[in-house]
C-alpha cells in the first residue's frame, strides 16, 4: 500500500490532507457545480463514505478495482473545523443536527459529510460484545459471526485506524463518573479511541481541527483516492433503476451549493456492483424508494437506536466539560445485571458538553433554563445507552418514506420505558455518590434534587412518557437485517441484498440488533471482512491486506 502518510508539522498540527490530495491530482467531482446531466461509470459504486463505505472503498481500491464513492454532503477537511457549533451541525450532520424520529421522540444525529459520522464521533472504539454475536449465531443464523472468526478483522481495523489505549488522564467529566462508580463498588472501564497525535482538545462532534481523529475523512478515503477511486459529493442517491434481478444503475440529484435543495440536474451511475452504504435510516430508504425485493416486509424494519438517557449533575468544582477527549469512561455493569433478552439493561458513559446541544437537551425554558446554562462550567454529564432489540417487547422501529425521505418511527412502549425510569435512578445515584451538590434528569417535569433520597423519590415517580422524558441517540442500526434466511433478513450473511445479484449493503444497517457498544468499530471489522470477500469475488484474486500509515 503506498504510504500518504503526513508529517507533522515544528507545531504538531497535520497539514490538511484534502488539500495535499487534491495536489496530487485526486479526481472529486463536486455535483453543485453541474451545468447539465452526467453518467459516469465505474466497476463498483459505493453509496456513502462513512464506516462501511469508507473501509468498503479502500479495500476495493486497492484491490484494483475501479471505485466511485457518492456522497450526500460535502468534502469538508480540518482547515474548515472551527470548533464552533453554529458552524459544524449545519455543515456535518444530517437535518443540521436536528434529525428526528417521527412522532419527535427521539433526537437523532448523524453525520452528513465525506466520512460520514465517523468524521464527527467522539471516538470511542468497542468491538461487537461476545453476548451480541451469541445472540445473533442463536436468533438469526450467523453461524460464522463470533468472537473468534471476526477477531482478526478487528485486529486489522484497529491496527488501520490506530485504536488504542487512551494514554492521557480522564477529564473531570469523564473522571467523575469513574469516581461515582469506584464510590458505589461498580466496575467501570476506559475507553479505546482511534486517535492519533491527538490535542485533548474535546471538540470531536465538530470535526477534528488537528486531523488526530483517525476517521474516513483522513484515512480510508484518502487511500481510495490514491488508488484511483473517483468521489462525487453533494449528489442525493434517490433510486437504483432495476432490470430483473439486477441493479442496472443509480439515479442522483445533484445539490445546490447548499447541499439540501436539488439543482434539477441529473447523475447516472452505472457499475457491475453497487455497494449501498448510506448508514441506517438512509440505506433502507434508498432501497424501498427503489422498489427493492422485499417478498416478506423486512426492509427498514428492526432498526434500533440505543436510546439514550441524560441526567446532568452540578459540583462544586469546575468540571468544564467541553474540554478534554470526550469519552474515556464507560460501565457495562447495567448490561450484566439481567439476561441479554430480559428487561433492558443500559451502558453508561459522560458525553461532551457544549453550549447549544446542552441547551437544546436540557429542560426548562425563561429564567430557571437561563439559571441552569449559568451553571455551565460546573455541569457534568451522564448517558445512559439502552440495549434494544433482544426482547419480544424491544422489536425497534421502522424506516418509512415521508415525501421520498426516509424517516423512522420508533415506538416507546412500557417496555423502553421501565428501562429509562431505572437508568435514571441510576445516573443519579452515581453522580450523588461522586459528589453532585444536586442532579437534574432531562424530562419535562424534573426538577433540581439536591439529595440522592429525594432524588430516589422524585425520579421513580415521573411519568415517562413521549415528549415528556428526553431521548436522543447517536446510534442508528438495523433496517437491512443481516440473517441466513430470507425469512429473517433482506441480506445474506455475506452482506448480498437478497433478490439483487449486484449489490450487497455495507453499513449499520445489517446489524440484526443494537450492539450494546458505540458501533463505529463493529461496523469497521464487520465490513472489512465483507468488502475483502466481494473483492475476491469481483477479481478473483485474494483481497489486499490494509495497513496503517507509519
Amino acid at each position: 500500500m503506498t504510504d500518504t502518510t503526513i508529517p507533522l508539522t515544528p507545531k504538531g498540527i497535520i497539514p490538511d490532507p484534502i488539500q495535499a490530495g487534491r495536489a496530487r491530482g485526486w479526481r472529486i467531482v463536486d455535483a453543485a457545480a453541474f451545468d447539465a446531466d452526467r453518467t459516469l461509470e465505474a466497476d463498483v459504486v459505493i453509496v456513502g463514505s462513512g464506516a462501511g463505505g469508507g473501509v468498503t472503498a479502500e479495500i476495493l481500491a486497492l484491490a484494483g478495482l475501479k471505485v466511485l464513492i457518492v456522497e450526500e454532503g460535502a468534502l469538508r477537511s480540518s482547515s474548515d473545523f472551527k470548533m464552533r457549533e453554529a458552524d459544524a451541525y449545519p455543515a456535518l450532520y444530517q437535518e443540521s443536527a436536528a434529525r428526528q424520529t417521527l412522532d419527535k421522540g427521539v433526537k437523532i444525529l448523524q453525520g452528513r459529510t465525506v466520512g460520514g459520522s465517523t468524521t464527527v464521533n467522539w471516538t470511542s472504539s468497542f468491538r461487537t460484545p461476545e453476548a451480541t454475536l451469541n445472540h445473533w449465531r442463536e436468533r438469526f443464523g450467523l453461524r460464522d459471526y463470533d468472537g473468534a472468526a471476526l477477531a482478526p478483522w478487528f485486529a486489522m481495523m484497529e491496527a488501520r485506524l490506530h485504536v488504542g489505549d487512551w494514554q492521557a488522564p480522564p477529564n473531570e467529566n469523564n473522571d467523575l463518573l469513574k469516581r461515582g462508580l469506584d464510590k458505589l463498588g461498580i466496575a467501570s472501564g476506559f475507553i479505546r479511541r482511534n486517535v492519533k497525535g491527538c490535542w485533548n482538545l474535546g471538540y470531536c462532534g465538530m470535526g477534528c481541527p488537528t486531523n488526530a481523529k483517525q476517521s474516513m475523512l483522513v484515512t480510508t478515503i484518502p487511500s481510495a483516492l490514491d488508488h484511483g477511486a473517483i468521489l462525487v459529493t453533494r449528489a442525493r442517491a434517490e433510486r437504483f433503476v432495476l432490470r430483473g434481478e439486477r441493479a442496472d444503475e443509480l439515479l442522483c440529484s445533484a445539490l445546490t451549493q447548499d447541499g439540501v435543495a436539488a439543482s434539477g440536474r441529473v447523475l447516472r451511475l452505472r457499475a457491475k456492483h453497487f455497494v449501498v452504504a448510506g448508514g441506517a435510516i438512509n440505506s433502507p430508504a434508498l432501497l424501498l424508494r427503489s422498489g427493492a425485493p422485499d417478498p416478506n416486509g423486512l426492509l427498514g424494519k428492526r432498526t434500533f437506536l440505543h436510546p439514550t438517557l441524560i441526567s446532568a449533575g452540578l459540583f462544586p468544582q469546575r468540571v468544564n466539560a467541553w474540554a478534554g477527549a470526550p469519552q474515556t469512561v464507560y460501565s457495562d455493569h447495567f448490561l450484566g445485571t439481567q439476561p441479554i433478552d430480559g428487561a433492558l439493561g443500559y451502558k453508561l458513559e459522560a458525553p461532551p458538553l457544549h453550549p447549544v446541544l446542552l441547551a437544546t437537551t436540557l429542560n426548562g425554558f425563561g429564567a430557571g433554563h437561563a439559571e441552569l446554562m449559568r451553571q455551565f462550567p460546573h455541569m457534568q454529564g451522564m448517558l445512559a445507552l439502552l440495549r434494544d432489540g433482544f426482547h419480544e417487547q424491544s422489536a425497534g422501529g421502522a424506516v418509512q418514506l415521508k415525501d421520498g425521505a426516509g424517516v423512522l418511527d420508533y415506538p416507546l412502549n412500557d417496555f423502553l420505558w421501565d428501562g429509562a425510569r431505572r437508568a435514571l435512578l441510576t445516573m443519579a445515584e452515581i453522580q450523588f455518590a461522586a459528589g453532585a451538590t444536586a442532579v437534574q434528569p432531562a424530562h419535562e417535569t424534573a426538577r433540581r434534587y439536591t439529595s440522592w433520597q429525594e432524588a430516589k423519590r422524585e425520579i421513580a415517580a415521573l411519568p415517562q412518557r413521549l415528549h415528556m422524558t428526553r431521548v436522543a441517540s447517536a446510534h442508528v442500526m438495523g433496517g437491512c437485517t443481516m440473517a441466513d434466511d430470507e425469512a429473517r433478513g433482506v441480506t445474506a450473511p455475506d452482506g448480498r441484498y437478497r433478490g439483487l445479484s449486484n449489490l450487497s449493503v455495507h453499513d449499520g444497517s445489517l446489524f440484526p440488533t443494537s450492539i450494546g457498544a458505540n458501533p463505529q468499530l463493529s461496523i469497521y471489522g464487520i465490513t472489512a471482512r465483507l468488502a475483502s470477500n466481494l473483492a475476491t469475488s469481483l477479481t478473483g484474486k485474494p483481497a489486499p491486506k490494509v495497513v496503517a500509515n507509519a
